[in-house]
């Protein structure tokens, strides 16, 4: 796996964490904190993925993002 490969995973599973982690948040507020860390990891992966030149990879991260952004608004009224 190359250092970008590593990298990007790292972040995604950090934002899959945080993600997990809003249903376990403690208040709101603590839910949007939670939110806000994976939108960030995300952001972080998506653009080592443009940099990269992983096209599939960046569509894939912007997919996930969107999907959580709309559970977020959903279930947390954000």
């Amino acid at each position: 796996m190359s250092g970008a490969r590593s990298r990007i995973a790292v972040l995604e599973a950090a934002a899959d964490a945080a993600y997990a982690a809003m249903y376990d948040a403690p208040s709101g507020s603590s839910a949007t904190a939670r939110y806000s860390d994976a939108k960030e990891y995300l952001h972080d992966a998506i653009g080592l993925a443009r940099q990269s030149r992983m096209a599939e990879v960046e569509t894939r991260l912007r997919a996930r993002l969107a999907e959580i952004k709309a559970v977020f608004r959903g279930q947390f009224g954000g």
